[in-house]
């Protein structure tokens, strides 16, 4: 049975990549920085709880060891939001969100990719965001470091393909779930949203699942330093928002 360790995986989308992957016939390491939650998500695919904090080499290097075997697939998933106009954006916030969402993406792969290296290879998908192509009004730390997650993607691609390992990111649109699920209580929010998406809804946690599972797959073989957008068209569909007379 081949392993999978998803990061972030206590809730939202993570969980959902963890449970997926599960299904999917891997043994799945739950990490996350509370070990009480992960074990809540782990218990019931009979997966691995591991706790760390994705910022700190240290605690990832014993997560992994605990873990027991080399991932054939990391998820990368970890991140988190903080908001505001950059004007105002508190220094350490702007620090937070990039060593989060990004430079824990460096740390963990680089932790995982020397293990693949010497056991055949394996696959790692990384999460960016469609914030990393179009970026939004108050949310620059956020779009700066999943545009940074994207193109260290297209790095780790490049160096690591010779080992046998594969990397894509995903660029996730406007997804009913994980830290914008509060959002998206608002019925209007919804509704302008998901009526402003050319296949008219908002994504789910499932859309995002299916494919990381599908890049972890043989039928990805030949696809690596890719960003696949999950948006439902939305980041094409600017024209469709402007009258046309």
């Amino acid at each position: 049975m081949a392993t999978a360790l998803v990061t972030g995986a206590a809730h939202g989308l993570g969980a959902c990549m963890a449970e997926h992957a599960a299904r999917h016939g891997y043994r799945v390491g739950v990490l996350d920085l509370d070990l009480a939650e992960a074990r809540a998500v782990a218990d019931p695919i009979e997966g691995v709880a591991l706790a760390a904090d994705v910022t700190d080499p240290e605690q990832v290097e014993k997560a992994v060891e605990r873990l027991g075997e080399t991932p054939k697939l990391l998820i990368n998933n970890a991140g988190i939001l903080r908001t505001g106009p950059l004007l105002d954006h508190a220094v350490d916030d702007f620090r937070r969100v990039v060593q989060v969402n990004l430079v824990s993406v460096f740390i963990v792969s680089r932790i995982v990719a020397g293990r693949m290296k010497d056991n055949g290879g394996g696959v790692i998908v990384n999460l960016a965001s469609i914030n990393a192509i179009n970026p939004s009004i108050q949310c620059g730390a956020y779009a700066a470091a999943k545009a940074g997650v994207a193109c260290l993607t297209q790095q780790m691609s490049l160096e690591w393909g010779e080992y046998g390992i594969r990397v894509n990111s995903m660029a996730p649109g406007f997804i009913d779930s994980g830290m914008s699920a509060p959002f998206y209580r608002n019925p209007a929010i919804r509704k302008s949203r998901g009526d402003a998406v050319p296949l008219r809804r908002l994504g789910s946690a499932d859309d995002v699942a299916e494919c990381a599972m599908f890049l972890a797959s043989d039928a990805a073989a030949y696809i690596t330093g890719q960003n696949i957008a999950i948006d439902g068209g939305v980041i094409n569909s600017v024209l469709m928002q402007l009258p046309r007379e």
